[in-house]
C-alpha cells in the first residue's frame, strides 16, 4: 500500500510547480483542479450536473463558462456550496480510482488546494504546505491576470489562511525560489523514505 502525501498551500504559493517537482521524482501525481478542469470539459459529468444547477454557466458548445460562473458566486454565497456539492463527489470518484490503480507505488501526491478544508488531510499519511509571503503571493496571482483583487479576497476568505495551514502541516517547502523549493522536495522525500523504512 502507498504512503499517502498530501500537498496543499493557498492560491498563488507554488503548488502547481512544487506538484511537477514531486512528478519529477517519480511520484504518481492526482491532481483536483486538473481532475475538476476534465470533469467540466463538455458531456462530462461536472458538465452534466452544472447545466441542471445552473444552464446560465453554460455556452451553446455545452463549455463551462467559468466566467459567469465566478459571477454566480461572487453575487450569490450559496452558489459555490451547491456547486461543490454536485462536484466533490465526482471528483473523490476519480481520486480513489487513481489510488488503486496506484497501490503499487512507494509513495503518491494527492495535489489539492482545499485538502485541509475538505477534511481530506484524514486520508493522508503526511501533508506538506507550499508557502510565500503574503505579499508575493499576491503579486503573483493578480499578475497573471486571470482575476481582480476582490476575486481573489473571495478565494483567501474560503480557504484557511497560511499560517494555520503550516501550523498543521508535517512538511513546509518554500517556494520563494525554484531551488529552495526543489531542495525541500528532495528533504521530504528523504524523511518519507526514512519513516517508511522504520516501518517496514
Amino acid at each position: 500500500m502507498s504512503f499517502i502525501l498530501g500537498l496543499t498551500g493557498s492560491i498563488g504559493m507554488g503548488k502547481s510547480t512544487t506538484a511537477q517537482m514531486f512528478a519529477d521524482e517519480g511520484l504518481p501525481v492526482w491532481d483536483a483542479d486538473a481532475t475538476v478542469h476534465r470533469l467540466y470539459q463538455p458531456g462530462q459529468a461536472a458538465a452534466r450536473a452544472i447545466a441542471a444547477l445552473f444552464p446560465e454557466a453554460i455556452d451553446e458548445s455545452g463549455n463551462v463558462n467559468r466566467a459567469s460562473l465566478r459571477a454566480l458566486i461572487q453575487t450569490d454565497a450559496s452558489v459555490l456550496d451547491r456547486l461543490n456539492a454536485a462536484v466533490h463527489p465526482l471528483v473523490a470518484a476519480d481520486r480513489a480510482q487513481f489510488l488503486a490503480s496506484n497501490d503499487a507505488a512507494e509513495i503518491v501526491l494527492l495535489d489539492v488546494p482545499l485538502l485541509y478544508e475538505t477534511g481530506l488531510d484524514a486520508a493522508c499519511d503526511a501533508v506538506t504546505v507550499v508557502s510565500a509571503p503574503s505579499e508575493v503571493q499576491r503579486t503573483r496571482v493578480l499578475s497573471r491576470g486571470a482575476m481582480t483583487e476582490a476575486e481573489f479576497q473571495t478565494i483567501l476568505a474560503r480557504q484557511m489562511p497560511d499560517a494555520e495551514k503550516r501550523k498543521r502541516a508535517d512538511y513546509i517547502i518554500p517556494t520563494t525560489s525554484l531551488e529552495a523549493a526543489r531542495q525541500a522536495v528532495k528533504d521530504v522525500l528523504a524523511d518519507i523514505r526514512r519513516r517508511i523504512a522504520e516501518h517496514a
